[in-house]
């Protein structure tokens, strides 16, 4: 095990690393700018880790950049309409994010400011032990320790760890904490996770320009690639459903809102059946359904998704049992998979997708 002046010194070492060579991110003040005495906000730390679970940087990018020129702080996010934050998330996936996002922000503007403490920021809706350390350390330099994928496979090979993940995450969160220093952790953590993103990549890390080549155990025994190991994971189950696409004779769309908890809550989408191994059909209204050739085909985390689409032209005056017409909609608000079933639909239909011109 090193001692603690080892610690220091790949500390040390990956901090000089990350001055010269930190990714330049809308979200982030970088090591030159903090150095000048420019701080981080805490809301656009906040909000870029809350977009950034299970999702990439170059997918965050833009919505980040969407959100902050719309709602510029906290107070502006929290005095928005629901509907218009669910509207702005779509795409983003994981949809209980974005309902915690609006009850964390109107608890915080509520409070007049971020809590500053590991504690205080994980009483805060939607904020668990990683995004309350992230924001701690990053936004108000909290020696916490920050411990996402990319640092785990660091620590992994930086001490030579061969238990399997997810087993090994305690071990590697204990040892992470060995490296976090006081001085700059804020830095330091960011600088982790970029070292992940570039040099210490899953697959061909590029040992040669790691900053911490020296210290690297997996590198000493040359079984870096081979870390962290994973056990296999259980093959996801396929379920199924019927998604109803329907218009009105205006055009409009027949949409449900989701109920609030579950998968896509709270979120716009076509009316459809239960997701099962064999579900029972639920036309939204009795109607000339025709069923679409091919499947919408979508994967969650614990299952993959197959949809067959029905649609169906309805009348000016049809009142349906479930759901609303919805004029002037634009299907780009849709989660994905709900964009899914509406693009299937719009080529598999032809014309029949257009809306009926009026005898």
């Amino acid at each position: 095990m090193r001692d603690g002046t080892a610690t220091r010194h790949e500390a040390a070492a990956l901090l000089r690393w990350y001055d010269r060579a930190a990714r330049v991110l809308p979200w982030r003040v970088g090591p030159a700018e903090r150095a000048a005495g420019e701080r981080p906000d805490p809301y656009r730390v906040w909000l870029s880790e809350i977009m950034l679970q299970q999702t990439t940087v170059a997918s965050v990018k833009a919505y980040f950049d969407r959100f902050t020129t719309r709602w510029p702080d906290v107070g502006a996010l929290a005095a928005a309409e629901d509907a218009e934050v669910m509207a702005e998330w779509a795409g983003l996936g994981y949809y209980a994010r974005a309902r915690n996002l609006i009850a964390c922000a109107r608890e915080v503007a509520q409070a007049g400011a971020f809590p500053d403490t590991l504690d205080g920021l994980r009483a805060l809706p939607g904020v668990g032990a990683y995004t309350a350390a992230a924001v701690a350390a990053i936004a108000f330099d909290r020696p916490e320790t920050v411990v996402d994928g990319n640092v785990e496979r660091v620590v992994s090979r930086l001490f030579a760890v061969q238990d399997p993940l997810p087993k090994s995450k305690p071990t590697l969160a204990r040892l992470a904490a060995t490296l976090t220093p006081q001085e700059r952790p804020g830095d330091f953590a960011q600088a982790m996770m970029d070292l992940g993103a570039t040099v210490c990549t899953p697959r061909n890390p590029r040992c040669a320009d790691c900053p911490l080549e020296g210290f690297c155990a997996a590198r000493a025994q040359g079984i870096a690639a081979e870390l962290p190991r994973k056990t296999p994971k259980a093959p996801k189950p396929t379920r199924r459903g019927i998604a109803y696409v329907g218009f009105r004779a205006d055009g409009a769309p027949l949409l449900e809102t989701r109920p609030p908890k579950g998968l896509l809550g709270g979120m716009p989408g076509w009316p459809g059946t239960d997701w099962s191994d064999d579900p029972d059909p639920a036309p939204p209204i009795p109607a000339d359904w025709t069923l679409l050739p091919g499947v919408v085909k979508h994967t969650f985390t614990h299952f993959h998704l197959e949809l067959t689409v029905a649609l169906a032209h309805l009348p000016q005056d049809a009142a349906p049992e479930r759901g609303d017409f919805r004029p002037g909609f634009d299907p780009a608000a849709l989660p994905t998979l709900m964009r899914k079933v509406h693009d299937h639909a719009d080529a598999a239909s032809g014309d029949l997708f257009a809306p009926r011109k009026r005898d």
